[in-house]
């Protein structure tokens, strides 16, 4: 085998090595909002927000779910965003793992700014980044379950993308106010509406962290 061949051989092994990843990936946060805040139109478009991401990364043989709680709300019981992710374990774009189950996602996890990578693999801009982007869409309390009915947690259960509010969390673990609620990446305060122009003066835009199931 020449030299050329050689080269040719190892690309094309690295190539098949990178395009393997995505399909081994069960964690992401989204690298993009869908243009409407946190109006996806229900759980149901949320996670096809996932899937669809998944997919065009290569790993939509799974199936994907946004880690979102809702609240009950016109008869309709609340959903507890821990219930809806699968058993775990749970890893990102380059393989590493997050966390081994729902138990140690909501203890001890792994989850940063260095390991919470988008599903094409690259880092979130967060706290002392331009823009910061670390607020995540979850709607949901520390232990991952949904809030009671009253005030809006969830901006109208992932309905609204206007006035209302939802709780984020953040994925790098920074904030400005003590410990521990302002560093949860799962539940560090509500947003000031649910418009794209309202999530980001927190430090928002729109993203979810998403979920395989299998």
């Amino acid at each position: 085998m020449n030299k050329t061949s050689i080269v040719f051989a190892v690309g094309a092994l690295l190539s098949m090595v990178a395009a393997a990843q995505p399909s081994n990936m069960s964690f992401f946060i989204t690298s993009a909002n869908p243009g409407k805040g946190a109006d996806f139109g229900g759980l149901d478009g949320a996670d096809k927000h996932c899937q669809t991401l998944a997919a065009a990364a290569g790993a939509g043989g799974k199936t994907w779910h946004a880690y979102l709680s809702t609240q009950a709300m016109g008869g309709a019981p609340a959903v507890n965003a821990k219930d809806r992710i699968g058993k775990g374990p749970w890893q990102n774009a380059k393989g590493v793992v997050i966390a081994k189950d729902v138990a140690e996602l909501h203890g001890a996890n792994n989850l940063n700014k260095q390991t919470a990578l988008t599903e094409k693999g690259d880092m979130v801009k967060g706290r002392g980044d331009t823009p910061n982007e670390h607020d995540i869409l979850t709607g949901t309390q520390p232990d991952g379950t949904a809030f009671t009915p009253g005030d809006d947690k969830t901006c109208g259960n992932w309905t609204k993308g206007g006035e209302g509010s939802a709780i984020v969390g953040h994925f790098d673990r920074t904030g400005t106010s003590p410990p521990p609620s302002d560093v949860s990446w799962n539940s560090s305060h509500p947003t000031r509406g649910c418009s794209i122009e309202l999530l980001r003066p927190t430090g928002g835009a729109g993203y979810l962290y998403c979920f395989a199931t299998n």
